[in-house]
């Protein structure tokens, strides 16, 4: 009987061994995945900021040679080209790095920005989902029943 016991235990480690290195290794595949997907993301994102860059430059060269909102759009432009090569270089996991060494060292204002960026990002979904499908919280499409016989205090012409 302790053959047995000895056996079954050995078996029971065995597979724990087994599934723990299973375990193991789809975690890898996953976090190797995820950063594939998170930087595949974040040079998606370069891309739209170096796109919105060509359209600010493309309205700049066409403005007016004595407009003073030309050197400004000029400007935003090329930060903007800037800021989508930097993007591209450093990648999501130094772009994560440079925010948390940002928060180290300005905790202030990173949790100001925290919030102000919640707070625009709020106003946006709150915006879109006004413009959306109108559900319970759209107090504009909702309108009061009328009583049985009553004309809302307006008269349909006779035809």
């Amino acid at each position: 009987m302790t053959q047995t016991v000895r056996t079954g235990a050995e078996r029971a480690r065995q597979v724990g061994d087994q599934a723990r290195s299973e375990a193991q290794t789809a975690a890898h595949d996953l976090k190797g995945r995820i950063g594939e997907e998170a930087d595949s993301r974040t040079h998606g994102a370069a891309g739209a900021v170096r796109r919105w860059a060509d359209d600010l430059a493309g309205l700049a060269d066409n403005a007016p040679d004595d407009s003073p909102a030309r050197g400004l759009v000029a400007q935003a432009a090329d930060r903007g080209h800037q800021a989508a090569d930097y993007i591209d270089r450093r990648g999501f996991d130094g772009l994560v790095d440079e925010v948390q060494t940002f928060a180290r060292r300005r905790p202030a204002a990173f949790l100001g920005g925290a919030i102000l960026a919640g707070f625009a990002l709020g106003r946006v979904v709150k915006g879109g989902r006004a413009d959306g499908a109108g559900g319970p919280e759209d107090t504009e499409a909702y309108e009061e029943p009328e009583a049985p016989g009553d004309t809302g205090g307006t008269t349909e012409p006779e035809a």
